[in-house]
């Protein structure tokens, strides 16, 4: 599943998205992981004239403190086949759908005889920001009154390179092409949702990296971490 990120500096997205009002402040993120729930750069349809900052890991509305959002099921990814009816949610996919800004992402490769996977980075071929489909919750911390926006990054059925990749679950994140990004935050009807939520048949690039899910590992945010091994 897509659990592993990378996402850019402000003045790129500043840079390559000039219509967009960035309210997110953040240097280059090369590798971080969902379950650190970060805070990252989207775009949600209810703003969607702006990049902001929203946490990853969706919040539904009855969770009300934020010991329990730590403590919440794993809601990095939701999965396409099932987001109309999982009730964390069914509630949200209708009207709470964003664009998170990545450079690239992280998918484990299964090896034959091996306990530990292999990873592998993914990105565009010109290494140029590209976004994912997200679902969105306004979470709210009844006991400070701290309000902010959390999500999941929808996944598809995986594409042939990751299908290849991704060797074992056979999935990957929704790519919202460029083309389609404001259908994606503006559908209005169930049908239209569902069209977009397929894997990408645009061109990516990968390669193998350091396993980025090795305990070992004690700072992955740098640039070599993207580095082919």
């Amino acid at each position: 599943m897509c659990y592993h990120v990378s996402t850019p500096s402000v003045s790129d997205l500043i840079k390559k998205r000039p219509h967009k009002e960035v309210i997110f402040e953040s240097n280059e993120i090369y590798h971080v992981s969902g379950f650190a729930r970060p805070f990252l750069p989207v775009t949600l349809n209810n703003q969607d004239d702006k990049i902001v900052s929203a946490r990853w890991k969706l919040i539904p509305f009855w969770v009300k403190t934020e010991d329990d959002a730590k403590k919440y099921a794993n809601t990095l990814n939701a999965d396409s086949g099932t987001i109309f009816e999982k009730a964390s949610y069914k509630n949200y996919i209708m009207k709470n759908r964003g664009l998170l800004y990545v450079n690239g992402f992280y998918e484990p490769h299964k090896v034959a005889g091996k306990k530990d996977t292999e990873n592998y980075y993914i990105y565009t071929p010109s290494k140029e920001i590209f976004t994912l489909g997200i679902v969105f919750s306004d979470f709210k911390d009844c006991e400070t009154g701290e309000t902010y926006p959390t999500f999941s990054i929808i996944t598809t059925e995986a594409n042939p390179l990751l299908a290849e990749i991704h060797n074992e679950k056979k999935r990957m994140p929704l790519i919202i092409a460029q083309k389609d990004e404001d259908a994606w935050l503006h559908a209005t009807n169930k049908e239209d949702i569902i069209q977009l939520m397929k894997p990408y048949d645009g061109e990516l690039s990968s390669h193998q990296v350091v396993r980025v899910t090795d305990p070992k590992l004690t700072d992955t945010n740098h640039p070599d971490i993207q580095k082919a091994i």
